[in-house]
C-alpha cells in the first residue's frame, strides 16, 4: 500500500494523546461529533472567505483558523470514541468521509475565494483535484479491499491550511501592506502570500495524489485479477 506522508504516520500516536479525551465523551454519540465538525468546519472557511484586508480580517483569520482547528479536532474524536464505547458502524464511517470531503472542497474553495488570493476558477480547480486524490483511495478501497493513502494526504494539506492561515494573519496584523510580489505567467493577478501558496500545493498534491494512488491500484488489483478472476459468464449469443 505504500508509505503515507510524514503526518499521516502520527495518526496512532494522536489517538494515544487524545486518550483521556475520548474516555470522558465516551456518553456522546459518535455520529453527534462528526456532525458537530460539520457546521463548526464551515463556519471556519466562511471566516477566512470574507477577512478583510485590515484590523478586522486579522481577527477573522486568527477565528477561522481556530474554528478550523476545531473542526479537526471533533473529526479525529469520532473514530476513537466509536471503537472506545463499541459503536464502530458503516453509515459512521460513510458520514465521516462524506463530511471529510465536503471540508477539504469548502476549505480550499474559501481561501481561494478570500481577498488574499482573489481567484474562485483556482480554487475550484484545486478543489476537485483534491476530491480526485481522495476518490482514488476509497475506489481503491472498494474495488481491492484496501485503502490506499500514498500521496499527499489529508493530515498534511489540513496542518498547511491551519499554519498559512495563522501565519496570514501574522504578517497581515504586523504589516498591512506587506507584499511578496505575484506570481508569473497567467497567474500573475495573484499575490504570493501563505494562503495562496496553500491553494497552489493543494492543487499540485490533488493531481499528484491521483497519478500516485491510480499506479499503485492498477498494479495491485491486476494482481488480484490474476491471483483471484471474476467469474466469467457466456451465452449463445457471445459464441
Amino acid at each position: 500500500m505504500g508509505r503515507p506522508m510524514a503526518l499521516e504516520k502520527l495518526r496512532s500516536i494522536w489517538e494515544r494523546v487524545l486518550t483521556p479525551i475520548v474516555e470522558s465523551m465516551s456518553w456522546m454519540n459518535p455520529a453527534t461529533i462528526t456532525w458537530l465538525a460539520l457546521p463548526i468546519g464551515l463556519l471556519g472557511g466562511v471566516s477566512v472567505l470574507l477577512a478583510s484586508n485590515d484590523d478586522l480580517g486579522v481577527s477573522m483569520l486568527l477565528g477561522g483558523a481556530l474554528l478550523i482547528t476545531l473542526a479537526l479536532l471533533f473529526d479525529g474524536l469520532d473514530g476513537p470514541v466509536a471503537r472506545a464505547t463499541g459503536n464502530v458502524t458503516r453509515w459512521g464511517d460513510y458520514l465521516d468521509h462524506t463530511f471529510d470531503r465536503l471540508l477539504d472542497a469548502a476549505w480550499i474553495v474559501c481561501i481561494a475565494g478570500s481577498v488574499f488570493v482573489d481567484d474562485i476558477v483556482l480554487g475550484l480547480c484545486a478543489a476537485w483535484f483534491t476530491l480526485l486524490g481522495s476518490y482514488m483511495g476509497t475506489q481503491a478501497q472498494a474495488v481491492a479491499g484496501t485503502r490506499n493513502y500514498r500521496g499527499f494526504s489529508r493530515a498534511d494539506r489540513n496542518i498547511l491550511i491551519i499554519v498559512a492561515t495563522f501565519l496570514m494573519a501574522i504578517l497581515l496584523y504586523f504589516d498591512p501592506a506587506f507584499s511578496w510580489g505575484n506570481y508569473p505567467g497567467v497567474f500573475d493577478h495573484i499575490a504570493v502570500n501563505p494562503l495562496s501558496i496553500v491553494v497552489f500545493i493543494s492543487a499540485l498534491g490533488g493531481i499528484w495524489t491521483f497519478l500516485v494512488r491510480f499506479t499503485q491500484a492498477s498494479k495491485q488489483i491486476k494482481q488480484i485479477d490474476i491471483d483471484d478472476p471474476l467469474p466469467q459468464s457466456f451465452t449463445s449469443e457471445d459464441e
